[in-house]
């Protein structure tokens, strides 16, 4: 059965997605599941963080949006495109486990991501754009899984791992640094 909360800015509503339970990810991944309010509410709290970005990074005058909080720390606009790349990833590897595939899926160095990023050559406008398109993608994608795929097992590093550990991975690691701007950023 797919259960639906109401939705803030659409007619229909979004479903309700099961807390992940330990042993359905990574040890890494707790930090991100505790970052989620129980209830079920991932995707509704991926849809208002839409907001909760913007409004932050848009309290920041340009220049301090590239000026890292410290010396060999990233920048607000590193950490964005960060959190888009890592969305990307994860969405992925929920749509591969939700399709039940069984592949072995290799981990990512996100250092290397953001090193390779050139986010600070960026106009934020079109970094909140390309975030705002794949929250957008992966509310979707999410949104539109049965309950049976979204606890479908695949492997990512050698863990097993369901989908919907994925949703709240996203949500997680996203709210992680919104909280790293807000105490850095002041």
């Amino acid at each position: 059965m797919v259960r639906r909360a109401p939705s803030t800015d659409k007619g229909d509503a979004m479903k309700t997605i099961q807390r992940p339970q330990p042993g359905e990810y990574a040890d890494y991944g707790i930090v991100y599941v505790n970052e989620v309010p129980d209830g079920g509410q991932v995707l509704q709290m991926m849809q208002d963080n839409l907001t909760v970005i913007d409004d932050l990074v848009r309290s920041f005058p340009d220049e301090r949006l590239t000026t890292p909080h410290a010396p060999g720390e990233w920048t607000i606009q590193e950490i964005l495109v960060h959190i888009i790349d890592v969305e990307r990833v994860f969405a992925y590897r929920g749509l591969r486990f939700a399709r039940n595939d069984q592949t072995n899926l290799p981990g990512f160095e996100h250092n290397d991501y953001v090193a390779s990023s050139s986010a600070n050559k960026r106009i934020i406008d079109d970094i909140l754009a390309e975030y705002r398109a794949v929250r957008m993608a992966s509310i979707t994608l999410f949104d539109n899984l049965t309950d049976e795929a979204l606890a479908y097992v695949g492997r990512a590093n050698n863990t097993p791992t369901t989908a919907r550990a994925m949703a709240y991975f996203i949500a997680g690691h996203e709210q992680h640094h919104i909280h790293s701007i807000r105490e850095n950023y002041g």
